[in-house]
This record gives C-alpha cells, sequence and structure tokens, in this order.
C-alpha cells in the first residue's frame, strides 16, 4: 500500500476495530488466525501485511469490523422487522423506538417518559429474556464445573504436600502431625486455653474462681455420681 505524503487524510487502519483474518487450519495449524485489534496497537497503519511460507494456494477468509463514530449497532431480526433499522447509532435506534411507541400510543399518562409494551414489543422482551436466562444456566453450570475442578486440585495439593513431607522425613513428619492432632484435640475439647504448666503448681489452685468452679462442677455431676457414693 503507498504511503500517504499527506498527514490530513485518516490512515487505513484507523477506519476498523478489528480486523480477522483467517488462513487454511491445514496448511498453517499452529498460526492459521491472525488478529489486529484497535485497543492493543493505537497507532495507526497505512496497511497490513501478512506473510507465511508455502508453495500451495488457498482460500483466505478476511473479516474487517468498522471502526463506526460514532459506534453503530446491529440490531436483531426480530427488532430489524419491528423498526425497520438494521444497523444505525445508538440514539438512532432509541428514536425509531420512541417513534413506534408514540405512533401506537403506548406511552403511559403518568409518566411520558414510559410506555407500554403492546404484544410485539413483548414478544421481543420475552425472547431477550428467556435467552439470557438459559445463558445465566449455562454459565452457572460453567462455574460450579470450574470450583469443583479448583476445589479437586487444592486437595490433590494437600495430599501431596502430605506425601512429600512424609517421604522426605518420616520422623519429623510424625511428631509433627502428632503434635498438631494433639492441639486440635485439645482445642475440640476446649482444653486449648489450658497451661499444663501451671496447673503442676499448688498456687494456682488458690485463686479466688477455684471455690466457684469446685461449686459448678459438683453441681454438674449426678447424685450418684456425688462423692461419699459407692
Amino acid at each position: 500500500m503507498m504511503q500517504n505524503p499527506s498527514s490530513s487524510y485518516p490512515k487505513f487502519s484507523s477506519f476498523f476495530k478489528r480486523v480477522t483474518i483467517t488462513l487454511d487450519q491445514k496448511l498453517y495449524p499452529d498460526n492459521h488466525l491472525i488478529i489486529w485489534d484497535s485497543a492493543r496497537s493505537p497507532a495507526p497503519h497505512e496497511g497490513f501485511e501478512v506473510k507465511r511460507k508455502g508453495d500451495q494456494e488457498f482460500t483466505a477468509s478476511i473479516r474487517l469490523e468498522m471502526n463506526y463514530m460514532p459506534e453503530k449497532y446491529k440490531l436483531s431480526a426480530a427488532l430489524t422487522e419491528l423498526l425497520g433499522i438494521e444497523v444505525d447509532t445508538r440514539p438512532r435506534i432509541i428514536a425509531a423506538v420512541w417513534h413506534y411507541v408514540k405512533a401506537r400510543k403506548l406511552q403511559c399518562p403518568d409518566d411520558p417518559s414510559s410506555f407500554n409494551c403492546d404484544l410485539p414489543l413483548q414478544k421481543r422482551e420475552l425472547n431477550a429474556l428467556l435467552a439470557n436466562t438459559e445463558k445465566t444456566k449455562e454459565i452457572d453450570a460453567c462455574d460450579e464445573a470450574i470450583c469443583a475442578a479448583i476445589r479437586k486440585i487444592h486437595e490433590h495439593r494437600r495430599r501431596r504436600a502430605f506425601f512429600l513431607g512424609f517421604s522426605q522425613s518420616p520422623m519429623e513428619f510424625i511428631n509433627a502431625l502428632i503434635d498438631s492432632q494433639n492441639k486440635d484435640l485439645k482445642l475440640v475439647s476446649g482444653e486449648a486455653s489450658r497451661n499444663a504448666e501451671k496447673e503442676r503448681h499448688s498456687d494456682f489452685f488458690n485463686q479466688p474462681w477455684v471455690e466457684d468452679a469446685v461449686i459448678r462442677y459438683l453441681n454438674r455431676k449426678l447424685p450418684g455420681d456425688a462423692p461419699g457414693n459407692t
């Protein structure tokens, strides 16, 4: 492509938002898809050139996505039939919707900014809603499958770390495991806050709370378990 000496003209790439080139996948299995995106390449270009080594003819597919300013939208077939518009800007599409509403006197008397949907609009609305609902179900199912796979990965990582630690130092690993399980047992039984070293001294049981603790302990015992009963 020739370089335009005048800088007043826009460059070729400025007319497109995205350019996708698809080559023959059988001939180029690893690099058959080439995508140029304006968001990733802000600098304008006069043209695009794609080169591949080969001696066979093939058909390449080129998809050009226009960079409309302002941006344009393609309507669904149902809305195109309803509004008579296939591609247009957002303001023009909204204006067409309001023209349809006013022509059929669908505006709410109390609130002119709102309108009631007639049967054609309801059908389009319902179809879109059902399609979105089905897509949401598919997405939720995929999310659940991903979460299940992540949980399984974490479980395998824990098991791997467990057996790897045991294989590297069996004795230290067993001692650490016993110590960890002993702490867990104390935590479950409510003994995590007890200090065995302090309980070995008699002064520990001369504290003000001991008398109340003894009374509570005796009140929890069954009559047959009271001191002096056999």
